[in-house]
């Protein structure tokens, strides 16, 4: 599930290159790794535990954004005998580089995520491995957990198994290269087959009643002393990689619900309450949303590339906001466990150089797989894994939430006086004169106050911008 993402280019003494430096200090941010993680780092790189499978002849890829080399997965898809698919993603394979209670777990079990911020990123694991030795780079020989899925002519899996192996991945591409190679037909047939197994893929998704966001990015751009916004819209094979991601995820929560062991990524329906404040967003931007629509019919609507089509689907993300972990043993399988942006059971096991959970989850699918108990060290983590991943994304939250005031102050602090339209969308319950107004242009939501009376909820409003200035002053306006 996404997170906001947000870039930004521009000198490193700018007052927004500025505040985000001071963001990382005031927050408590690691500004890198202790030195005994260090080392056992560096001697995990030169001799990880070895698997029993070599499969390096399998001529895998990798889909990431442009110059990524933290690559957590790669694939090879091919064609069955049957009229079906067989999908190999291959797992940045962690746990033979960690050793259980060493140095580098308890760091891990510390930082829980990788965070980003709009000008670098804070990462779970030292470069030497999330970089390097561990990370699924082109050429290179690496562990890994080797997923393979069969799915049948219409995208339904009917068999799914992991195990560990060693592998090779043969390329690196971009999103934008791959779309390329597929729209022009030159794409050779593993590639070829991500937009068929993808489409069907995603027809299944709409037919569970699922939705798959597609957030984009947005790059600040600095120029002449001040700061506008461009959004990167994601291309449909990102879409489409990302249904290789989840097919795996439910394949891997079955796995491990079938065991009677395991971890899964849940989140509830949304409450009323979050869906009309999301009716208010789209009023105010614009975004026509008839009464008879749900929700994901909606969201598989919208352009992102179209500026309020792309802020939009940026405030579609609060929907994610009560997702946890949910952890079973003994074979006390929760019912139900769904995740209702997925619809269906499902877990993060796909991006273990990125997130703690993950390296647990393939644990424990490879043990279900194997037929034998997890190892003893999973399972005396699990029951402090939820609580763990929670702090984790509260922490990436909150970086999120401020990275967020920061760059939107950035975006107006040339602006303070000025008068811009936009609408009411939140009230506060104990004071409603004060609440949260989201602009027509720039797509920004900042708090509104000082308007002596009730604000008129889901209203148009003239507002003046009072203050912005990025890390010192968060954007805020008043009835104009």
């Amino acid at each position: 599930m996404p997170r906001r993402q947000l870039h930004v280019t521009g000198a490193a003494e700018t007052p927004l290159r500025k505040a985000l430096r001071a963001l990382r200090t005031e927050l408590g941010l690691p500004r890198g790794f202790p030195p005994d993680v260090l080392a056992e780092a560096e001697a995990a790189a030169k001799s990880p535990r070895p698997p029993g499978l070599d499969a390096t002849d399998l001529p895998l890829f990798t889909i990431d954004p442009p110059g990524s080399v933290d690559l957590d997965q790669a694939m090879h898809l091919a064609r069955r005998a049957d009229g079906g698919y067989r999908v190999h993603y291959a797992v940045a394979d962690v746990a033979a580089f960690v050793a259980p209670a060493g140095a580098l777990d308890a760091e891990a079990h510390r930082r829980v995520l990788t965070l980003y911020l709009p000008d670098g990123r804070v990462p779970l694991h030292p470069p030497v491995l999330s970089e390097g030795a561990a990370s699924l780079l082109p050429g290179q020989t690496a562990p890994a957990l080797l997923w393979r899925i069969d799915l049948d002519a219409y995208g339904r899996r009917v068999a799914a198994e992991v195990r560990r192996a060693l592998v090779r991945s043969r390329v690196r591409l971009d999103y934008a290269t791959v779309q390329q190679y597929i729209d022009a037909g030159t794409a050779e047939e593993p590639l070829a087959l991500l937009r068929d197994i993808g489409r069907l893929r995603e027809e299944l998704e709409v037919e569970r009643g699922g939705v798959s966001l597609r957030v984009p990015e947005q790059e600040i751009v600095e120029a002449d002393g001040s700061y506008r916004t461009v959004y990167r819209a994601p291309l449909p094979a990102d879409g489409w990689n990302a249904q290789i991601s989840l097919l795996t995820g439910m394949a891997a929560a079955d796995l491990m619900t079938a065991a009677g062991t395991g971890v899964l990524r849940t989140l509830p329906a949304a409450p009323d309450g979050a869906v009309a404040r999301l009716r208010r967003s789209a009023q105010a931007l614009g975004v026509d949303w008839p009464h008879h629509v749900s929700y994901a019919a909606l969201v598989r609507t919208l352009d992102p590339s179209l500026p309020r089509h792309a802020a939009f689907l940026q405030d579609c993300t609060a929907l994610l906001r009560g997702s946890g972990y949910t952890v079973f043993t003994d074979g006390n399988v929760p019912v139900p466990a769904l995740h209702a942006a997925v619809a269906d059971e499902y877990t993060h096991c796909t991006a273990p150089l990125r997130r703690l959970v993950d390296r647990y989850a393939g644990e424990l699918c490879v043990a279900a797989v194997e037929g034998r108990e997890p190892p003893e060290w999973v399972r005396a983590a699990l029951a402090a894994l939820p609580q763990e991943m929670a702090e984790g994304g509260r922490r990436a939250n909150r970086v999120e939430r401020e990275c967020v005031d920061i760059v939107e102050s950035a975006l107006l602090m040339d602006r303070v006086g000025e008068v811009f339209t936009g609408t009411v969308v939140d009230v506060r319950d104990d004071d409603p004169a004060t609440g949260t107004v989201h602009l027509e242009s720039p797509a920004v939501v900042a708090r509104l106050e000082g308007a002596g009376a009730p604000l008129p909820l889901g209203e148009r409003l003239e507002v003046r911008l009072t203050q912005a200035f990025p890390g010192r002053e968060k954007a805020l306006f008043v009835p104009a």
